[in-house]
């Protein structure tokens, strides 16, 4: 039997090993860099970053809460080449005094979380930093500093491991590259 996502992928760029292994060397990476700190916030951005998330906070062997905050940068299924970005859901959490990571599952242009770090930043946070699965270089468009990656990659269209296809398929274990030419549903 076929699976589901089979018409639609041209290859797996990063398998479920891959991932998990760097997951985990982010979590002790994050882990030493954060033993002095008390008031840990990791802040998912959603939908597409709640699997990394839940495998990361696995890793991170420091005390930390969660809390989630939705954007849309998005309009009619493409990126809105604007960089209008929107809060659709903020956070529950005060993150006055508090160091906040943000975790995100991949970063492109740049203008959602250049808008998301502005944002923080006015609350007062003790520190604000920004970890990714994916980040994209090569679509940058406003300098943002990334401070942890999970991986480098080229500028190819990525489903899986939370990331959707026209909103299915973040189930996966592993991010595939998207066939050229696939058509999604409008």
């Amino acid at each position: 039997m076929t699976a589901a996502y089979e018409p639609y992928l041209q290859e797996i760029l990063l398998d479920e090993q891959q991932l998990q292994r760097r997951v985990a060397e982010l979590g002790r990476q994050i882990t030493a860099d954060y033993q002095q700190v008390d008031k840990l916030l990791l802040i998912c951005i959603l939908k597409g970053g709640v699997m990394f998330l839940t495998d990361l906070m696995r890793h991170i062997d420091v005390p930390h809460e969660i809390d989630f905050l939705a954007v849309s940068a998005y309009g009619h299924g493409v990126r809105d080449s604007t960089g209008n970005v929107r809060i659709v859901m903020d956070l529950t959490e005060q993150v006055e005094g508090k160091h906040l990571l943000i975790v995100e599952d991949i970063i492109d242009t740049g203008h959602t979380l250049k808008f998301v770090m502005n944002m923080l930043r006015a609350r007062n946070p003790a520190s604000v930093k920004l970890c990714t699965m994916l980040d994209k270089p090569s679509r940058r468009e406003i300098e943002i500093g990334v401070d942890y990656a999970g991986f480098e990659i080229e500028n190819k269209f990525v489903f899986g491991y939370g990331l959707d296809l026209d909103g299915r398929f973040r189930n996966l274990p592993f991010i595939g590259v998207v066939k050229p030419g696939v058509v999604l549903n409008e």
